[in-house]
């Protein structure tokens, strides 16, 4: 005899915790450091805070792969009567709308605490305070996964004497430092490219990190919007229809959704086959199935609008990665808003050339969505197939060459590969700007490699006549009789105007030892 029973939503995820990546405890410790810190860009940057965070780890207990991570911000701080729901309560979010964020629903820190949990048995601890709140809140919660609620284990309130504002989250797990130790340091430094506004501060049990700030510019925070028409499916209509009871179908698609006016929702209707004065929730099952279709097959749409959206932006983009990779130049680009499937997307691209980045035989990629590095899984990332197929040769590339490729996808809606989130899939409208973003950026370091090289030839050249000066001077100040000093100098100067450019010149904008050993290969 079968009984049948549901499983508890936080429960079911506390099962499933490798989905989220939480597999093993090398992968864990990295994940929630990722997590924590990810939140606190989010809780900083979005609300015109320039990010400071401060990140502690400690091996509790050696034996047991105990681990402790401490993190705090300065970031906007959570109301004191929220906590218990944002880190007790799977699902429960400030981040159910329709604009760019780096996580999804808030479910990677739940995921934290009950990670957390099931390895170490102790609740997660959290302090917050809001930006000019009175109050501090400090709150030990665990989750109850049967109820998906949380369980609150202390609580109490006081004074904000100094006007600190912020999160800051300590919690215990089970944990492999040793294994993570090259990928947190990894990610942090990935991270403060993508965010050269953010000071980062690491100290872990035998490696320090201090990320300094490299500017104080901030990119656009992205704005809450409206579903594109061709975004939804069934599910989704039927909940919106559920929430505009009394609605026309012309009033609810032009209240409901993204860049819909009263001129293109009669256009569609009437091309669907639909009445505009028809009530939203007196459709039929199968006619709301037809009308979704052909909300997505409607080719007559506006493009979404790009406003939900937060692009670094060429200037940080260059000044994070000159920062942290050490190049000797950067050039980026960001491309112009596109959409796949009714969600926009922008996609960022920057190649890297020279200074500290070691020749290799490929390309070295580095990977982000949303502004989120992506450490695993690039042989499946669709920015891998596409920087392993580009012709480099046409753009004065030659392998083993010192070049990093930056590929930065933001959207509303990433379209990953796998459950891991960790690789972007090939998306036929995301692969053509990523290619044409590679292609922007090339160009303008064939153009700079261009130059170097015939400054180089120039400089090859002044040098095989300036060799002679001095004993053709000198012969000539025997027999003229005129200063040798004074001949040397016309004779130099002489050499410059055949060049036509000054060996100054010259010297100031040859290449790098990296780029000179390079070219002349």
């Amino acid at each position: 005899m079968y009984t049948y029973e549901a499983l508890p939503v936080a429960e079911w995820f506390r099962r499933n915790r490798e989905l989220a990546g939480f597999q093993n405890p090398a992968r864990a410790l990295y994940q929630t450091v990722r997590e924590l810190v990810e939140n606190s860009l989010d809780a900083t940057e979005t609300h015109g805070i320039l990010p400071t965070i401060y990140i502690k780890l400690t091996v509790e207990d050696e034996a047991k792969s105990w681990v402790s991570v401490y993190i705090e911000d300065n970031g906007i701080g959570i109301p004191g009567n929220e906590i218990p729901n944002v880190f007790g309560r799977v699902f429960y979010s400030s981040k159910y709308k329709i604009k760019q964020h780096r996580g999804v629903f808030g479910l990677g820190l739940k995921m934290v605490v009950l990670y957390a949990q099931n390895t170490t048995n102790r609740p997660v601890a959290v302090r917050s305070a809001k930006v000019k709140s009175k109050s501090i809140y400090e709150y030990q919660i665990m989750i109850d996964t049967n109820n998906n609620s949380p369980i609150v284990l202390y609580s109490r309130e006081y004074p904000n004497k100094y006007e600190w504002h912020g999160t800051a989250i300590k919690v215990y797990l089970e944990g492999n430092w040793h294994n993570a130790k090259k990928r947190i340091e990894e990610y942090l430094k990935r991270t403060a490219i993508i965010a050269p506004y953010a000071e980062i501060i690491f100290k872990g049990p035998d490696m320090e990190l201090w990320l300094k700030r490299r500017t104080t510019k901030l990119p656009p925070a992205p704005k809450e919007g409206l579903p594109h028409p061709r975004s939804i499916d069934v599910d989704t209509f039927k909940q919106m229809a559920v929430e505009n009871v009394g609605k026309t179908l012309l009033e609810f698609l032009v209240e409901n959704f993204d860049r819909v006016g009263d001129s293109i929702a009669r256009a569609f209707l009437e091309w669907a086959g639909f009445n505009p004065k028809t009530k939203v929730t007196a459709l039929t099952q199968e006619e709301v199935a037809k009308l979704v279709e052909r909300m997505r097959q409607y080719d007559k749409w506006m493009r979404p609008s790009s406003d939900w959206l937060s692009p670094v932006g060429p200037e940080l983009l260059e000044i994070g990665t000159k920062a942290i990779l050490g190049a000797e130049v950067v050039f980026a680009t960001s491309r112009k808003p596109e959409s796949y499937g009714g969600h926009p997307f922008v996609v960022e691209v920057a190649v890297a050339w020279g200074g500290e980045i070691p020749p290799s035989d490929k390309p070295i990629l580095l990977r982000y969505a949303n502004k989120i590095p992506l450490l695993y899984d690039e042989g499946a990332d669709v920015a891998r197939k596409i920087v392993d197929e580009f012709n480099w040769q046409n753009y004065k590339i030659k392998f083993p060459a010192p070049l990093a490729v930056i590929v930065h996808l933001c959207s509303t809606k990433v379209p990953y590969a796998s459950a891991g989130k960790e690789a972007i899939a090939e998306v036929v409208e995301i692969e053509k700007e990523i290619k044409l973003g590679i292609r922007d950026a090339a160009k303008k370091l064939r153009l700079y490699l261009s130059r170097k090289e015939r400054e180089m030839e120039m400089l090859k050249k002044y040098t095989s006549l300036a060799k002679y000066v001095d004993e053709v001077s000198y012969n000539l100040s025997i027999v003229s009789g005129i200063d040798r000093e004074k001949l040397s100098k016309s004779l130099h100067e002489l050499i410059e105007k055949k060049l036509g450019i000054t060996v100054e010149e010259l010297v100031k904008h040859t290449l790098a030892q990296e780029s000179e050993s390079y070219l002349k290969i």
